[in-house]
């Protein structure tokens, strides 16, 4: 029986909505295309660009974010929004103006970077520790953001507790967002602790904004839970994207991926990293990739030294190659 059919009888699979997670560092255009390449998620949404004492113009925007070039979409046609951090309202608000011009179709604010390079500069989760300043910038970007161009945050529960969370997504909610992504950690819990997912399900019931649950989703049965727990129909998955490529076409078809096909995603991912960066970025690109596919992938787990070992693409795809011909014999 199909697991999220026994959950909620009246939804299919199809009718949940996925999205891939912004994570920084990561989830740049290259990996959303391949992510795309392999479908199941409704939509992507791109690393955050930076907003800091100056605009961001619409040629720096297509530049960080280039499927606004394509009508925010990916080569295989799946939508991009466009994410970006800052709390500077002059400047976050006249950045969402360009957004516009840039061709955005979607723009999402993040609120939820627990990183300290981050915070240290009032970004990211930072302003979960003030609900009037996260207010005024939300006002500002929706009130300069065309309005035909929805406007959605990202935040955590907190800062440092969960003490502000209910002020947080009034705030949010009555700037004039109406999508929000919630994380189901503070900032100060980073990744550690499980996700609080009960805490989004008494957002869903306070809130009239579209909720997305994010936070430990890993598989069907982890979005099984989440669903139950949450009441949630939206959904958002990050580093479980990283360590299974397939999870939005398994949660959405129960096709899973074999060996073979992550060995050629892979390989073809290495060619197209080439395409924008050089031998030693593409590199250390599959080698993080790598740290995240170990956790679902025992192939990869068992050669991830060799992995990290390497020194030169070629090398790396020889590696591959022999890797796949034990595994077939």
């Amino acid at each position: 029986m199909n697991l999220l059919n026994r959950a909620t009888p009246h939804q299919s699979p199809q009718d949940i909505i996925l999205a891939v997670a912004p994570m920084e560092g990561v989830m740049d255009h290259t990996m959303r295309s391949l992510l795309s390449s392999v479908g199941g998620m409704n939509y992507l949404v791109s690393e955050f660009v930076r907003v800091t004492q100056q605009t961001v113009s619409a040629q720096s925007l297509k530049r960080l974010v280039p499927e606004l070039d394509k009508a925010s979409r990916t080569t295989f046609n799946h939508p991009v929004h466009l994410q970006i951090l800052g709390s500077n309202i002059d400047t976050m608000a006249s950045t969402a103006e360009e957004a516009g011009l840039a061709g955005a179709t979607h723009l999402d604010l993040n609120f939820g970077c627990p990183a300290k390079r981050v915070n240290g500069h009032g970004g990211g989760s930072f302003l979960l520790q003030d609900p009037k300043t996260l207010y005024n910038v939300v006002y500002a970007v929706r009130q300069s953001l065309p309005k035909h161009i929805p406007l959605s945050a990202k935040m955590r529960l907190g800062y440092q507790d969960e003490n502000l969370f209910f002020e947080n997504l009034d705030a949010i909610e009555q700037a004039g967002a109406t999508t929000l992504t919630i994380h189901g950690r503070t900032k100060k819990d980073g990744y550690g602790p499980p996700a609080r997912w009960e805490k989004i399900g008494q957002a869903i019931k306070r809130s009239s904004m579209t909720i997305i649950a994010n936070g430990d989703i890993r598989d069907r049965e982890s979005l099984l839970e989440c669903q139950q727990v949450t009441g949630c129909s939206h959904f958002m998955i990050g580093r479980g994207s990283l360590s299974n490529p397939f999870i939005f076409r398994e949660l959405k078809s129960g096709k899973q991926g074999s060996f073979e096909e992550l060995f050629d995603l892979m390989e073809g991912y290495i060619d197209k990293l080439l395409d924008h960066y050089d031998n030693f970025a593409t590199l250390g690109r599959i080698k993080q990739w790598s740290g995240h596919l170990r956790t679902d992938w025992p192939i990869i787990a068992e050669n991830l030294k060799a992995i990290r070992s390497t020194q030169h693409t070629d090398e790396l795809k020889a590696l591959m190659n022999s890797i796949r011909n034990r595994e077939i014999k």
